[in-house]
């Protein structure tokens, strides 16, 4: 077969600051999913686009490229609308598991689709997999059985779904090319799309845990996938959300599940629950329940229920005691005063390095490895008290955690002045 382009060609259209026509992105995506387009070439084009951007009619395009790369699927035959959520990932971010059956207690289908963590960021499907007999792989059939019965899945994202970017990204990590805007936006909407959502609310972290490290380049990837997803006909809007500081007080895969279950039971960090609450409110509005009462539906049990039949619905158990790590060991304040900032970067690092992370995709993940946070910033601490406990089951991964750490901690004579809330903004179409 005869390709009707260059690849060389096309790279240089990029390099030289040029707009791809929507025949050469079309072209280009399909002959990497190929094979045709080899990598060392689509990665000159991802380093391109990362130095010269695209337009919006340009990351229109690669988006429909990518699901098309791929199946489609449609939630049209559930008897209930379909409300999604997407973080662009965190330390401590575990809002997605009491996030899933609060939604779902309002007769709306929640099917999130997740992933595993890499790096410094945490994974859903890594922190449920600490429950014993929990399990990720669902087919088709199950997912929407599911979704009827129980009204929430968290399940991992079946390979038909937009491979191109499956390829892509791999590639992405390994070339200093994540974090361009057309890149991650075409990512990350191309599988939601393709996944067949009613509605999509956003929550794109920012700050130094982050991918966005600044406001204004949050704002930008947010109102680029507000456009593609609305572009596409999906209600969607944006929550741009903090990511200075990790959290709730655990990152780590068993340590995040026991307190996302505290929140389900009506308790747990202030800042999770007003997050979890926040993020509820987008869905049911985008899905037709602008009225419903998230933050009633923790504190009376509902949440709870629908947690716990799905967790039973993918074999696992939710009485089940949750995985310990086999050694502890605590960082101590190292004098009197007010926890000023506890660096979300640096704590997600040290989690990773006990053990809860992965460097590679192909990387085991410890249960009860990370980090417990006893202080969070605006608190007051002495000398000699515990702010941190580190859990692995490799106490030789303390020293690296250690030194993850080490610049992570100020402590002042007086309080920050801190924020009252965790959502910086919203975005809409």
């Amino acid at each position: 077969m005869t390709e009707p382009f260059d690849t060389v060609d096309v790279i240089r259209t990029k390099r030289d600051g040029a707009v791809l026509s929507p025949e050469q992105i079309d072209w280009v995506v399909d002959a990497y999913t190929r094979g045709v387009v080899a990598d060392e070439q689509m990665s000159a084009l991802a380093m391109a686009i990362f130095l010269n951007g695209m337009s919006r009619e340009e990351i229109a395009r690669w988006t429909a490229a990518m699901i098309a790369s791929g199946e489609r699927m449609s939630f049209a035959t559930l008897s209930r609308p379909t409300a999604d959520k997407h973080s662009t990932g965190g330390v401590g971010d575990k809002i997605t598991l009491p996030l899933a059956p609060l939604v779902a207690v309002f007769d709306v289908a929640v099917p999130q689709l997740s992933g595993r963590g890499l790096g410094h960021t945490g994974g859903t499907l890594d922190k449920l997999e600490a429950i014993p007999g929990w399990r990720a792989a669902l087919s088709n059939e199950e997912m929407f059985a599911q979704l009827e019965d129980v009204g929430a899945v968290i399940c991992a994202a079946g390979a038909g779904l937009a491979p191109a970017d499956k390829k892509l990204y791999a590639l992405r990590d390994i070339t200093a090319t994540v974090e361009a805007i057309p890149l991650i936006a075409s990512s990350i909407m191309s599988k939601k799309i393709a996944e067949g959502t009613g509605s999509l609310v956003l929550d794109v972290k920012v700050g130094s845990g982050a991918f966005m490290k600044d406001l204004d380049r949050a704002r930008e990837l947010a109102t680029t996938m507000v456009r593609l997803g609305t572009d596409a006909g999906v209600r969607t809007t944006a929550l741009l959300t903090d990511m200075s500081t990790p959290l709730g007080r655990t990152a780590g895969n068993a340590l995040e599940v026991r307190e996302s279950v505290e929140v389900l039971a009506g308790g747990g960090p202030a800042d999770v629950v007003d997050l979890t609450v926040a993020l509820a409110q987008e869905m049911l509005a985008a899905a037709g329940k602008p009225d419903a009462d998230p933050r009633a539906a923790l504190a009376d049990g509902r949440a709870m229920d629908v947690w716990r039949r799905m967790i039973s619905a993918q074999g696992g158990d939710p009485d089940a005691p949750l995985p310990q790590a086999k050694h502890t060991e605590q960082v101590l304040a190292p004098s009197d005063g007010v926890l000023a900032r506890l660096d979300a970067y640096d704590v997600g690092v040290a989690a990773w390095r006990l053990g809860a992370g992965r460097a590679r995709k192909e990387d085991t993940v410890q249960a009860g490895a990370g980090v417990e946070m006893h202080a969070k910033p605006g608190d007051r601490v002495r000398a000699g008290e515990p702010l941190l406990t580190l859990h692995t089951d490799t106490p030789e991964r303390f020293e690296r955690a250690r030194e993850a750490l080490a610049g992570a901690i100020d402590i002042a004579d007086t309080a920050p002045d801190l924020s009252d809330s965790v959502v910086l903004g919203r975005i809409e179409a």
